[in-house]
């Protein structure tokens, strides 16, 4: 069991750290940050935004609400962009609570189906705990359709 929940670091506060989007409406999306950002305390290896918070957009520009509201980024200290279960899989590689994935995450030729299974949680992820607001049309159809 995690202790108290770490506030979620900016990127401001954490200039070094890669940068996790994340969408910060969704309850599962949140939990799943906050699980991270609890192992990182000591490392400080991570920084969060939320994909409707305006920064993300004048960090990225390339990146568009659609594309981020399908999966997951993470953007590494060297600018490099992860998505969905690829951006899972390089998290295992950075937070010593999740190594004992790596081996599993890392099987040759295993990430079209970890990249398959993610799509599908991600899909489904309102439904599974819902969400931190109320619905604003076209989010609950893309994910309770």
């Amino acid at each position: 069991m995690d202790a108290q929940p770490v506030k979620l670091r900016l990127p401001r506060e954490n200039p070094g750290g890669d940068i996790v989007i994340y969408d910060g409406r969704c309850k599962f999306c949140t939990a799943s940050v906050q699980k991270l950002a609890n192992w990182d305390s000591a490392n400080r290896k991570l920084s969060f935004l939320s994909l409707h918070d305006p920064e993300v957009q004048n960090r990225f520009p390339q990146l568009t609400y659609d594309q981020l509201m399908k999966e997951m980024y993470v953007v590494d200290r060297r600018g490099r962009i992860h998505t969905g279960a690829e951006a899972f899989r390089y998290l295992t590689t950075q937070l010593p609570r999740l190594y004992l994935l790596c081996p599993l995450v890392y099987i040759p030729f295993s990430l079209p189906f970890w990249s398959w299974a993610y799509r599908q949680i991600a899909r489904r992820r309102y439904a599974i705990m819902g969400k931190t607001v109320d619905c604003d049309g076209d989010v609950c159809r893309i994910h309770f359709k």
